[in-house]
């Protein structure tokens, strides 16, 4: 998937792109973020923060972040003056990814911010076995495999993800639009 928002007049073109593996939560997080009108009360708005705060360190090169357990790394291209792309990768081995999600040099950083939140956040997520095995190294860490999810758990998230997205929307401001006056009677006949 691919986001390439339109621009207006001075501002810098930005992307974000996922992926075939990515996560669908890290996916709409992002996505959430992006379509939110207002960003929620101390949501962060540094990148590295939600994965500071959850125990990241400073990868080897210098320029990003690697998660405890080494299987995951954010990195951030260019310098302090010119700052570049983000790339976050999984991996089960340094020759072996599994995902990347990338991020324009100029994307928003409340967005960049939603998909680290997301990836840094502890609970598992419930997956259906399809019959292939999820890539990765623990999966008790990662995900928790069902072969059910009953109904009424889906119904359940459901409902909870309309009630969330219709709650921060508000009703859009009421345009008035000025009523047609009939065209002005000078009382002259042709």
């Amino acid at each position: 998937m691919d986001a390439q928002p339109r621009c207006g007049a001075g501002q810098a073109r930005w992307y974000a792109s996922f992926g075939a593996r990515t996560p669908v939560e890290l996916i709409a997080a992002t996505t959430d973020a992006l379509t939110d009108p207002a960003p929620p009360a101390g949501a962060p708005s540094d990148p590295l923060e939600p994965l500071r705060q959850s125990g990241w360190s400073p990868a080897a090169a210098g320029n990003g972040l690697v998660s405890p357990d080494g299987t995951a790394y954010l990195q951030r291209l260019g310098s302090a003056d010119e700052p570049g792309a983000w790339f976050v990768t999984a991996t089960l081995a340094p020759d072996r990814p599994v995902w990347q999600a990338r991020f324009g040099a100029h994307s928003p950083a409340r967005l960049v911010a939603a998909f680290t939140t997301a990836l840094a956040d502890p609970t598992p997520v419930p997956r259906i076995d399809s019959g292939r095995s999820l890539p990765t190294r623990d999966p008790n860490i990662v995900t928790h495999r069902t072969t059910d999810v009953p109904a009424v758990y889906v119904a359940r998230a459901l409902q909870e993800r309309v009630r969330s997205l219709a709650a921060r929307h508000t009703t859009p401001p009421t345009i008035q639009v000025p009523s047609r006056q009939p065209p002005a009677k000078n009382n002259r006949s042709r």
